[in-house]
């Protein structure tokens, strides 16, 4: 099936894209695993007429924001992403004019039509700098309110948070940490800045995934407890075989990251479905507040 999933590609002028958090036997047949954006950032600048992109549907949108000119493949549209979910760009205009026209700052995991009405996108490893890059004294952050409040304790200004969570990280807590903590005595603890501030308070460092695997990598330790999606144990490994890494719970699994599968993949290559395009005018938005986010 691996190899046929290659010929595919190769006949469709396609590119693999997968994320860290999918099924291994995905991540080995991709051309490119990493984290969603620096994943359509890079797939932009190839010359492929088609894009796979092995994750979610925010992901999926995201890749056709940077890359219009290209057809973009989710292999199963029912990926979707519950934090994404948890806001829409009518009640969030709302809330910025409630808020007196403060700047918007959004994750990129959101919808497209979402970072339309955005000031600007971060990713969970520039919050920090993008926050702090704004003219402004009070900041409306969304969707994710443990990001924002990862970012409120690291600047001066006025965060205001959207109620928004990803299920699993949210579901993370300080007992799991310690009780990992335990298992493992000699493991650092490594956090995604999606988790509550309790577990975060307990970090020896906070990363992003494209940052625990460079943290991993750049570190003199051998073990690691990793506070993010149980995905992510693959890759990491895969990378650095000589080092332990473990779940800080096993609780931590996203269903939508493992709908992809080698039959649906190699079924959405042959007859090009599941094709993800963002109308032009939400695109010609979005695109601006993802570009102002890249110039930083």
């Amino acid at each position: 099936m691996k190899e046929k999933i290659k010929q595919l590609a190769r006949e469709k002028n396609a590119i693999i894209l997968a994320h860290n958090y999918q099924p291994p036997e995905i991540q080995d047949v991709a051309d490119l695993c990493g984290d969603s954006l620096e994943l359509s950032i890079k797939a932009s600048k190839t010359n492929a007429d088609v894009i796979v992109f092995c994750g979610v549907h925010f992901m999926a949108e995201t890749a056709s924001i940077l890359s219009p000119e290209k057809t973009i493949l989710l292999p199963d549209i029912d990926a979707g992403c519950p934090m994404a979910d948890m806001v829409d760009p009518i009640d969030l205009k709302a809330k910025k004019q409630a808020l007196g026209n403060i700047p918007v700052v959004t994750y990129v995991n959101s919808s497209a039509a979402v970072k339309a009405v955005s000031d600007i996108c971060c990713t969970s490893a520039n919050v920090i700098k993008v926050v702090n890059s704004m003219d402004a004294d009070e900041i409306l952050m969304t969707p994710d309110k443990n990001l924002a409040q990862y970012a409120a304790s690291n600047t001066s200004k006025k965060i205001h948070l959207w109620d928004g969570y990803c299920p699993f990280h949210n579901l993370l807590s300080a007992q799991d940490v310690n009780k990992a903590r335990k298992d493992h005595p000699k493991a650092l603890f490594i956090a995604h800045p999606e988790c509550p501030p309790e577990v975060l308070a307990l970090a020896d460092t906070i990363q992003s995934t494209s940052g625990m695997i460079r943290f991993a990598g750049e570190s003199d330790l051998s073990s690691f407890i990793l506070g993010t999606e149980t995905g992510l144990i693959y890759p990491i490994s895969k990378a650095y075989p000589d080092k332990k890494f473990y779940p800080a719970s096993e609780k931590m699994y996203c269903k939508d990251m493992k709908k992809i599968n080698l039959e649906n993949l190699a079924d959405s290559l042959k007859n090009l479905t599941g094709e993800i395009k963002v109308p032009e005018n939400i695109r010609k938005d979005a695109l601006g507040a993802v570009q102002r986010m890249i110039n930083l």
